[in-house]
């Protein structure tokens, strides 16, 4: 009986140890693990943040009345868009055509310029000539010094005398009975000399026509 009793006891003991050494494993296995349990925690609040745009992204699609609004509203933004680009580009086309309506003829000018010079010193030399010829001499000089610079600029001159008479290019000023023959519906004589510039028209020939 006695050797019965003590070996319940050592067997109870050892039970009660079995328990304790359990309990102490899983407590050291909870202080070992907080990365595990902090993880779990994390990856619950992540999806709990993920769920709003879930939410967000499930939005509903716009109606058709609110798509055909949205449409006019950037129909009508890119109109004044480009109302606007349009408009400077007039104003500023109108800009650069105005300044070269002022400065078209300065180059010419600034050719004749030499010319206007000799015809002061011409003027100035008449006043104190004693002899014609010197003077008839320079004033052909100047004349043939103006043609070479409006030739470079495109100017030419028409010959019409003996020339068909063209209404295109001609002023009939009268007409008078023709010397010849062969004159009737001609050029008899020419009043005033026509020009072309760059072979257009810039002044018409005033001529007199034989009929």
């Amino acid at each position: 009986m006695i050797f019965k009793k003590m070996l319940r006891k050592k067997k109870s003991k050892e039970a009660s140890e079995n328990i304790n050494n359990v309990s102490t494993e899983n407590k050291q296995q909870e202080e070992q693990n907080p990365l595990a349990d902090e993880l779990n925690v994390n990856a619950q609040g992540e999806e709990a943040v993920a769920q709003p745009e879930v939410e967000a992204q499930s939005e509903p699609a716009l109606s058709a009345e609110e798509r055909l609004k949205a449409e006019l509203v950037s129909a009508n933004d890119k109109y004044l868009r480009l109302y606007a680009e349009f408009d400077n580009f007039r104003r500023r086309t109108n800009k650069e055509r105005a300044e070269e309506r002022l400065s078209a003829g300065k180059d010419t000018i600034a050719a004749l310029l030499p010319v206007l010079d000799d015809f002061e010193r011409a003027l100035k030399a008449m006043e104190t000539a004693t002899d014609v010829v010197p003077v008839k001499e320079g004033v052909a000089l100047i004349q043939n010094k103006l043609k070479h610079i409006l030739s470079s600029k495109g100017l030419k001159e028409m010959n019409s005398k003996g020339e068909v008479f063209d209404a295109d290019i001609h002023e009939a000023i009268t007409n008078i009975p023709a010397p010849t023959d062969d004159l009737k519906g001609k050029v008899v004589d020419e009043l005033e000399k026509g020009y072309f510039l760059n072979d257009k028209v810039i002044r018409f020939a005033k001529v007199v026509v034989g009929a």
